[in-house]
């Protein structure tokens, strides 16, 4: 998908992910792509798998929550590189707080709150209202590290990640290992805005996230396909993705257009969860458009903000997209 296809109409910001930090200055590495020009509500990203994953980048969210110098460095480098690119807010992406597998530490809970805090203030001193969202995960074991209640009054969004509650990591899970659970399900998801609720958090600050994509396996046993059934490894590479254990929503669509023996589509009713097979030993969980719905459904019990989506250019054929946008009564509009 060309910036040109995506459908304006149907989005009301749109997040450019993801920019990285520098470990030894703590400066936002240059972009080249004017492409943000384009549209009215960008905002960029910064964090996101790749940098919180990978050595040397796994600890600078961590260390910088820890030094002021930092901050101030980041801070001022953050200024200039949304004033040059005409951004209108920034995301953080911390993938996570204290999570030890993720370069956390304990201290990361209170000092995330004060590089918020200090971040807001560094921005309203621009004298331009530049926002402020972090991304929270709904899994629990990743959602105890954020300081919710004292996070909240320093961001205009929290965008809940209702997605990657499950994958391939799974393996290291001591209670069910390589077990295959569907990476999105309305039960987790609950559980995770029942805790904001408990913890008064605004409903009309949090956007609830939806995902373009499924999360697949290769199965140990073709015929043991529920979930909590045993996997191997991710599931095959996709043509675009190139990623073991994850396959666009293009790319799903392109295997039940194929219709392959063996294919076959489970729909768990009471989770939201859909999950096709094929080729014997190959499964993936993933949202269509009814489970859309279902999910649009939530977010408007639950009173929320809003809706977020990862990412607009997995759906290159625009299914989800234009479901999305019907289900909300807009209109498509491309530049």
């Amino acid at each position: 998908m060309t910036p040109e296809q995506i459908p304006l109409g149907y989005y009301t910001h749109l997040n450019f992910a993801f920019a990285y930090i520098d470990p030894q200055t703590f400066h936002i590495a240059p972009m080249n792509n004017s492409t943000a020009s384009l549209y009215k509500a960008v905002w960029i990203a910064i964090g996101g798998w790749a940098m919180n994953d990978a050595s040397p980048t796994q600890f600078i969210f961590s260390d910088l929550a820890a030094s002021q110098t930092a901050q101030d460095a980041f801070f001022d480098s953050l200024l200039s590189f949304l004033q040059a690119n005409e951004f209108a807010g920034v995301d953080l992406d911390w993938k996570y707080p204290v999570s030890e597998d993720h370069g956390g530490r304990p201290a990361d809970f209170v000092n995330f709150v004060t590089l918020l805090k200090r971040l807001r203030e560094r921005l309203n001193q621009s004298g331009r209202k530049y926002g402020i969202s972090i991304t929270l995960p709904a899994s629990y074991w990743y959602l105890r590290g954020f300081d919710i209640i004292n996070l909240e009054p320093h961001v205009d969004f929290l965008n809940m990640k209702t997605y990657d509650i499950h994958g391939t990591w799974d393996k290291t899970n001591h209670d069910d290992p390589y077990k295959a659970y569907a990476h999105t399900n309305l039960t987790e998801i609950n559980r995770a805005l029942e805790l904001l609720c408990r913890n008064n958090i605004n409903p009309a600050r949090v956007n609830l996230g939806l995902g373009f994509y499924g999360r697949s396996f290769t199965m140990k046993d073709p015929h043991c396909t529920t979930p909590g059934c045993q996997f191997t490894a991710g599931g095959r590479p996709g043509e675009c993705t190139t990623t073991a254990g994850v396959l666009s929503n293009t790319e799903i669509q392109k295997v039940l257009g194929a219709n392959a023996t063996g294919t076959h589509v489970t729909f768990y009713k009471e989770d939201a969860v859909k999950v096709l097979t094929w080729d014997q030993d190959q499964w993936v969980s993933y949202d269509d458009t009814e489970i859309l719905k279902l999910k649009l459904e939530l977010a408007n019990r639950r009173c929320l903000g809003g809706t977020m989506v990862w990412a607009v250019d997995l759906d290159a054929d625009g299914m989800l997209n234009e479901a999305l946008g019907s289900a909300m009564g807009m209109k498509k509009a491309q530049v």
